[in-house]
C-alpha cells in the first residue's frame, strides 16, 4: 500500500498534465479533419494517428530535450543550483511540495484512495491486455494451420497487381476459418484467405479485395493500429482514446478505398467485391489484422458509389498542418531550451550580487580533529551554527555542509567519492554588518546558504544536479503519553542569544565512553519543526513535523550510536544505559518517530574535489 501511495504521489501531477494536454492535442485534430473533409482520407488518417501517438509522448520529454542545454550554458556561474521548471499546468507541483502533501495527516480512506486508483488502473490495463492476446493467439493458430497458397486465381490476381508495381511479394495461405479476408503480421504480413470466398468473386472483383490488402500492407496499417493498441491498453479509462481508435479504423479503410479506385478499379465492381465478402465473412477481432469489412459499410458504399472528385491538399492546407506539426514538436523544445536558461541565469545574478553586498568573506578547509578530555571521556565536537557574524562549522564533513547549501538531508544526496563522509572541514560564512541591525536569522540565513553554494563551487569544483526519487522518511508525532517538551525561557526568536553555545540544535557532541559512543543536542528556544530539521541532519532522512505544537522549548537530548535505522525503531531493546536516538526521542521528550515513504527531490554529485589549505 505505501509502495502504491509513493508511486501514484510521485506520478499523479505528471499524469494529469499528459492527460490535459493530449487532450488538447485530440481535439485539435478534430478540428483539423473538419477542414480536410473534402480531401484524401489519409491526411485525416494521420492527423488522427498523431493524437493517438501523443498519448506515448509526453510534452514534458521534449521539454527536457530543451533543457539538458541549459545547464551548458550556465557553467561559467555555478554558484548557484536552480532546478529547471516543467512545462506542466495546472496540475504540477514541486517534488517537496508533493512530499509534503504526502505526509499530511488523512482519514483511512483518503490514504487509501491512491492505492485504489492505481490498482484499478492496473487491473483495466491488464484485462485489456488480455483480451487482445487471447485474440491474437486465436488468429495466430488459424494462421499456422492454414495452408500456403502456390498457384490459383489469387495468385495470378496477386502477381497482375504486383507487376502494375502496387507491392512486393506477400504469401497467402488459405484458411478454413470464416475470417474475412485480412492481414496478420507486421514486420513478415501474410494474406488469410478463407477458403471459399473465391467461388463468390469474379476475377475483377478478386483483384479489388487482393489490392484492398495490399494497400494495407503498403500503409504498414497493422504497425500503426498495434501503436493505438499499446494506447488504449495504458489509457483504457479516457473515452477520447477509444473514440480516436474508431476515426482511425474509418479513415484507413476509406483511404485504402480512394487507393483502389484511383489504382483502376471500377466502383460497382469494388463495390460489390466488398458486399459479398460481408456476406460470407465475420470481420477481423483485432484492429492491428487489416480486412476488407472494417468501418461503417453504408456510409462506405455511398462513398465509393459517389462521383465526385477528391481534391488534394492544397498550399494553404500543406502549410497550416505543417506549421501546426512543426509547432507541436518545436515549442516544447524551445521552451525548455529558453525557460530555464533565462530564469537560471537571471536566479544567478540576482543572487550572486546579493551575496556580494552581504557576505564580507568565506573560507573552508581541512580540519585539525578537536578530540579533547572532560572526566576520563574523549570528547569530539562537531559544531555547526548561525551567529550574528555569519555561519561557523567545525569538523564537519563536505556531506554535512552539502546538506545544509542545499538543504536536502544525507539520504538526498546521490553519487560523489568515500571522503564526503570521512574528511572533516572547517567552513566560515563571515556576514557584513548590517545598516538596520536586522534579526541575523532572518536576516543572514538565506545568504549563507548561497555562499555556501558558491564557496563549493569554486573551490570544491562541486557540479550538481536535481532528480526525483522516491525515499524513506520519518513522521515526527506526539507519542501516547504526551510531550515532555519545557517551554522556552525566550519565546521568540529574535530575543535568542546568538553567541551561546547552541542555537537552533545546530551543535552535536559525540563522546566516547567505554567504546561506545554518545551523542547529545542541546536546543534553546527553538519549534518543533527546527526540531525535525535537527533530527533530518542526525538521521540523514527527511523528518516532516506532524506533531502540531507551535511553542518554542528548551532540551537536552542523548543517544547511543550516532547512525540510528529504521531497525532501532522497535520496542528499545539496547545493551547501553544510553537508549538508540529512536527510543530517546519517546522517553526524554515525549515524542516519536513513525517511518514513511514520499517522493523526494535527490542531488546527484557530477563532479567534486577535495578542498586544500588554501
Amino acid at each position: 500500500m505505501n509502495t502504491l501511495s509513493s508511486f501514484w504521489a510521485a506520478i499523479a501531477p505528471a499524469l494529469g498534465d499528459h492527460l490535459w494536454q493530449s487532450t488538447l492535442a485530440a481535439l485539435v485534430a478534430g478540428l483539423l479533419t473538419l477542414l480536410l473533409q473534402k480531401n484524401h482520407a489519409r491526411a485525416r488518417y494521420w492527423l488522427w494517428l498523431a493524437a493517438s501517438l501523443k498519448f506515448l509522448v509526453p510534452f514534458s520529454w521534449l521539454v527536457a530535450i530543451g533543457s539538458r542545454f541549459a545547464p551548458k550554458l550556465a557553467v561559467s556561474a555555478p554558484s548557484v543550483y536552480v532546478t529547471v521548471e516543467q512545462v506542466t499546468q495546472p496540475f504540477t507541483q514541486s517534488p517537496m511540495l508533493g512530499a509534503a502533501a504526502s505526509s499530511a495527516p488523512s482519514t483511512v480512506p483518503t490514504h487509501l484512495l491512491p492505492s485504489i486508483l492505481v490498482a484499478v488502473w492496473l487491473c483495466g490495463s491488464l484485462a485489456v491486455l488480455a483480451l487482445w492476446c487471447a485474440r491474437w493467439r486465436r488468429i495466430a493458430a488459424m494462421a499456422q494451420q492454414a495452408m500456403p497458397l502456390k498457384e490459383g486465381r489469387e495468385i495470378e490476381a496477386l502477381r497482375g497487381l504486383q507487376d502494375d508495381g502496387l507491392a512486393a511479394a506477400i504469401e497467402i495461405r488459405l484458411s478454413r476459418s470464416t475470417l474475412e479476408p485480412g492481414i496478420f503480421g507486421i514486420t513478415t504480413p501474410i494474406l488469410l484467405w478463407p477458403e471459399g470466398i473465391s467461388e463468390r468473386l469474379d476475377d475483377a472483383q478478386l483483384q479489388a479485395v487482393i489490392a484492398h490488402e495490399l494497400w494495407h500492407v503498403r500503409r504498414r496499417d497493422n504497425l500503426a493500429a498495434a501503436f493505438h493498441m499499446l494506447v488504449q491498453a495504458n489509457f483504457w479509462f479516457h473515452p477520447l482514446v477509444w473514440w480516436v481508435g474508431t476515426r482511425l479504423v474509418d479513415e484507413r479503410e476509406r483511404a485504402c478505398d480512394e487507393e483502389v479506385l484511383e489504382f483502376g478499379s471500377e466502383r460497382q465492381i469494388y463495390a460489390e467485391s466488398i458486399l459479398k465478402v460481408c456476406e460470407f465473412c465475420v470481420g477481423s477481432p483485432l484492429p492491428c489484422v487489416s480486412g476488407v469489412t472494417g468501418a461503417d459499410l453504408k456510409k462506405r458504399m455511398v462513398r465509393i458509389m459517389s462521383e465526385h472528385v477528391v481534391r488534394k491538399l492544397d498550399f494553404t492546407r500543406r502549410v497550416l498542418l505543417s506549421t501546426v506539426a512543426l509547432a507541436a514538436i518545436a515549442a516544447p523544445i524551445v521552451f525548455g531550451l529558453f525557460h530555464a536558461t533565462p530564469s537560471r541565469a537571471q536566479s544567478q545574478d540576482d543572487n550572486a550580487v546579493a551575496t556580494e553586498n552581504v557576505v564580507e568573506s568565506a573560507t573552508i578547509k581541512p580540519s585539525e580533529l578537536n578530540t579533547a578530555t572532560y572526566a576520563g571521556t574523549k570528547t569530539h565536537m562537531i559544531r555547526m551554527m548561525y551567529g550574528p557574524d555569519g555561519f561557523e562549522a567545525r569538523n564537519v564533513t563536505l556531506r554535512a555542509i552539502l546538506q545544509e547549501a542545499y538543504q536536502v538531508q544525507a539520504n538526498q544526496i546521490e553519487e560523489g567519492p568515500d571522503w564526503l563522509d570521512s574528511d572533516a572541514f572547517d567552513v566560515q560564512v563571515k556576514m557584513r554588518k548590517s545598516a538596520d541591525d536586522a534579526p541575523p536569522s532572518k536576516r543572514n540565513m538565506d545568504q549563507v546558504k548561497l555562499a555556501l553554494q558558491k564557496l563549493l563551487a569554486e573551490h570544491a569544483g562541486l557540479v550538481v544536479h536535481n532528480e526525483t526519487k522516491v525515499l524513506p522518511s520519518y513522521a515526527l508525532e506526539v507519542a501516547e503519553n504526551g510531550p515532555k517538551l519545557q517551554p522556552a525561557l525566550s519565546k521568540e526568536p529574535d530575543d535568542m542569544k546568538f553567541n551561546a553555545p547552541v542555537h537552533m540544535g545546530k551543535q552535536q557532541m559525540r563522546m566516547e565512553i567505554g567504546g561506545n559512543q554518545v551523542y547529545g543536542i542541546g536546543a534553546q528556544g527553538i519549534s518543533t519543526e527546527e526540531l525535525a530539521q535537527q533530527l533530518s541532519r542526525q538521521l540523514g532522512t527527511p523528518v516532516v513535523n506532524k506533531t502540531g505544537l507551535k511553542g518554542r522549548y528548551d532540551f537536552n537530548l542523548n543517544w547511543k550510536d550516532g547512525k540510528a535505522s529504521s531497525s532501532d525503531n522497535e520496542a528499545g531493546s539496547n545493551s547501553s544505559s544510553e537508549p538508540s536516538i529512536f527510543t530517546a526521542i519517546q522517553e526524554q521528550l515525549g515524542l516519536k518517530l513513525e517511518p514513511q515513504k514520499a517522493p523526494m527531490q535527490i542531488l546527484v554529485i557530477d563532479r567534486v574535489e577535495k578542498p586544500g589549505e588554501n
